[in-house]
């Protein structure tokens, strides 16, 4: 956590860092293209278990690729997801944005007008 101070209150901000990928992208990209291009579908958590990842990564990669595709509809587009993560961004600094401002709008009030009651 962080703490800002903004002259008139302080606000704590968490700080968030993505995990590193545990995965290259160049692996996922392979991975998902050689099942989607083999015929028969082979087994997932064989193929995982030949590439070296979790099946259920594999798992996801594939209906993450199948979403982006436009063949399922059960999650969101990567776009989607990113669009998403980014307009959950704004609207929390948005909101940290709206709390200095009331926070602000309430000390001014109260030097404006010194006959009134604090609370």
């Amino acid at each position: 956590m962080e703490l800002l101070d903004h002259g008139l209150m302080a606000v704590e901000r968490k700080l968030s860092v993505a995990a590193p990928k545990k995965y290259p992208d160049e692996l996922r990209q392979r991975a998902v293209r050689l099942y989607r291009e083999s015929e028969p579908k082979p087994v997932i958590r064989r193929l995982a278990e030949q590439l070296g990842v979790h099946h259920e990564a594999l798992r996801n990669w594939i209906r993450q690729a199948e979403a982006d595709a436009d063949e399922r509809h059960d999650r969101p587009t990567s776009e989607m997801a990113e669009e998403n993560r980014r307009l959950r961004r704004e609207v929390a600094e948005l909101r940290r944005a709206n709390e200095i401002l009331k926070a602000a709008s309430a000390y001014f009030a109260a030097e404006l007008d010194p006959t009134r009651r604090r609370s």
